[in-house]
């Protein structure tokens, strides 16, 4: 019996003793929790409930060069109600004239909103929708709504604020204007101009902190941020939405005219390098035109004859060649080791001159020229073409720049048949600004510009930055040779055998030089063949004000290929809309000027717009372009919504013009 009580009084002790180890752990835990602990924990929980939210900034305006707007931020408000804050009192004697406002606001019944509001209250719902996607407008007046006037502890309203960005001129210069995006873990997407000037655009962000409620839902704690954010400067861009309208519909139509894949134009201001027009279409599955590549600064490609500008001026500054020496054609074609030279025209051109050759654009000429020329000593040529910095990317601000493409010597690709590709704009490779660049050079008179999108940036009236021409080179050849290229350019217009002469008009003056490369041409099967069709230059011809280039790539074969057929007209085209709406000489007679494709309708803008008016004039068919002139020429405000020709005017025709300060045009 003994032995059986100490048995259980040791058992007793056991349990007693765990039974204090345990509450010796227990309370050691809690002491560690909310001693050594605790700050860890607190923080885990705050973490949990609560939360610092970034703010986005309001990015800033991107404009054209005369102010008019290209990419805004427009700011949407969500309103949501918390029914916790609000107390019985006042949710009874508000909920009704509440409702009732919201109703009458938004166009749905009172009822439906009373329902809304009774439910949230009932269940006790601290975020319930009540709208979204308002305008500022909205927002300011559903804020002093009975109950929500109160504000957010007492009111019960929440407001949730975030910026969209909106194009004004809708699909034109999409592409140029570009994007900036920003994924998950924080790096950048940067398209066009909106990506380059990033920096100044996007501004700082804000903090603002917020509570975790139920269903996972974040209510912002408060009216007011931890850090507010800092909106981003305006920026003022070199684009001309007149120049540029023109090019974007005038480069549409050659497209679907040719069923071309794809093309792009550049208009650039000689003496400053500004960019007054970039436009890039490319064709979808539905044979529709979008601007979805930039392919003006992104695509680098054998440039086929316009390269023979390049060739032409090295030869010149060598002494290879003078424009007088006389090379000979024979029968248009020249078999060179395996190789067979092949110019456009069956049977040649026989003896002629170097500038000839430049005008008719032989192939066999210049291939002669630059491989007897340098054969010798094919470092010389490939160095003279680097000193002009051909072989360089422009430095663009603008993201994706293609990659020029020049070979040297001993390079993986050369041979020698090299120099005499290359004097046809084969074997290298570059973009069709990097082309532009060049010719643009010519017309600026040997001194190379750096092109350039942007003009200045500015925090509302004030100035923050402006930005000036940038010289790449002084001068990429001698005077002399400027002036020998200047006046070959001009004849390659105005010449009857010129390449170029379907272009030519007897009322200004053009330059430039047509191109057309194949593509796909490794394949033995010539039906595979593709082609790239571009004209680049410069207008007037004499003291140039602007450079051009058109390139359309793989236009239907039967329909044309050539250069001067496929790109020229766009850039005859670009010229005479832009002498149309800004003319550059006071010698112009635009009473006699065609548009290739469109004769009736160019007439038809120059007879409204040599009238005198006293009354209104009927404005609708005619292109969104021809009726601003017109009107504006009159002395009335414009305003113009959509793209294309005029649907509608505001003012009807006959008005008295002294009555009318303003007329909207609708496009389509």
């Amino acid at each position: 019996m003994a032995t059986t009580d100490k048995s259980i009084l040791k058992r007793l002790y056991l349990v007693a003793g765990f039974l204090v180890l345990f509450a010796g752990a227990v309370l050691f835990k809690l002491v560690s929790i909310q001693v050594i602990d605790g700050e860890k924990y607190k923080a885990l929980a705050e973490t949990r409930t609560s939360h610092m939210f970034t703010i986005e900034p309001n990015r800033g305006n991107l404009y054209s060069d005369d102010g008019s707007l290209l990419a805004t931020s427009v700011s949407k408000y969500t309103v949501r109600f918390d029914a916790v804050t609000v107390s019985d009192a006042d949710f009874k004697e508000h909920v009704k004239p509440l409702s009732d406002a919201l109703a009458k606001q938004f166009g749905k019944t009172s009822s439906h909103y009373q329902q809304i509001l009774r439910k949230a209250k009932e269940h006790k719902n601290r975020y319930t929708l009540i709208a979204r996607n308002l305008d500022y407008s909205e927002y300011m007046t559903v804020k002093t709504f009975p109950l929500f006037k109160k504000g957010a502890f007492q009111g019960g309203l929440i407001i949730e604020q975030k910026t969209k960005r909106e194009h004004p001129l809708g699909k034109i210069a999409e592409r140029s204007v570009g994007y900036e995006r920003v994924d998950k873990d924080g790096y950048r997407t940067r398209v066009g101009m909106e990506g380059a000037f990033g920096e100044y655009l996007r501004g700082v962000e804000g903090k603002r902190l917020k509570q975790k409620i139920a269903k996972g839902q974040w209510k912002p704690i408060g009216n007011d941020n931890i850090i507010e954010p800092k909106d981003g400067y305006d920026v003022y861009s070199t684009i001309d939405i007149n120049i540029q309208d023109i090019a974007h519909h005038a480069l549409l139509r050659q497209l679907e005219l040719y069923k071309a894949d794809h093309g792009t134009v550049i208009v650039m201001e000689t003496k400053t390098g500004e960019v007054k027009a970039i436009a890039n279409l490319g064709q979808t599955s539905e044979g529709k035109y979008y601007e979805r590549l930039n392919y003006a600064i992104g695509e680098s490609h054998e440039p086929g004859s316009t390269f023979k500008l390049m060739n032409l001026v090295a030869a010149l500054e060598d002494r290879v060649v003078d424009t007088s020496s006389v090379i000979d054609t024979e029968d248009g074609t020249w078999k060179l080791y395996n190789h067979r030279i092949r110019d456009s025209k069956r049977g040649g051109y026989g003896k002629i001159s170097v500038a000839k050759a430049f005008e008719v654009s032989s192939n066999v000429a210049f291939a002669k020229i630059i491989h007897n020329g340098y054969k010798n000593n094919p470092e010389k040529y490939v160095n003279r073409l680097m000193s002009m910095g051909i072989h360089k990317k422009l430095g663009l601000p603008v993201r994706g720049e293609g990659v020029p493409v020049l070979r040297y010597p001993g390079d993986k690709g050369w041979s020698g048949l090299s120099l005499a590709q290359m004097a046809y704009g084969y074997e290298i490779s570059m973009t069709p600004l990097q082309t532009l660049t060049f010719y643009n050079a010519i017309a600026n008179d040997g001194e190379m510009i750096k092109p350039r999108l942007l003009k200045e940036v500015k925090e509302w009236n004030k100035s923050i930055e402006k930005f000036d021409k940038k010289v790449l080179n002084p001068a990429i050849c001698s005077q002399a040779t400027v002036k020998k290229v200047q006046q070959i350019l001009k004849d390659v217009v105005e010449k009857k055998h010129g390449t170029g002469h379907g272009m030519y008009s007897k009322n200004f003056s053009m330059a430039g030089k047509t191109g057309t490369t194949q593509t796909n041409y490794v394949s033995k099967d010539r039906s595979k063949y593709e082609y790239i069709s571009s004209f680049a230059g410069y207008f007037p011809a004499d003291n140039p004000k602007y450079s051009c280039i058109v390139v359309i790539h793989k236009p239907d074969k039967s329909v044309g290929i050539f250069g001067a057929d496929v790109a020229g007209p766009v850039f005859k085209s670009v010229a005479q809309k832009v002498y149309a709406t800004s003319p550059l000489t006071s010698e112009v007679d635009l009473r006699n000027v065609l548009i290739a494709g469109g004769e009736d309708a160019y007439q038809g803008y120059f007879k409204k717009a040599q009238q005198e008016y006293s009354h209104v004039p009927n404005v609708k068919g005619m292109s969104g372009m021809d009726a601003v002139a017109i009107l504006e020429n009159l002395g009335i405000e414009v305003e113009v919504k959509g793209n294309g020709t005029v649907k509608r005017q505001s003012i009807s025709k006959g008005t008295d013009i002294k009555t009318v300060k303003k007329i909207v045009l609708e496009l389509i």
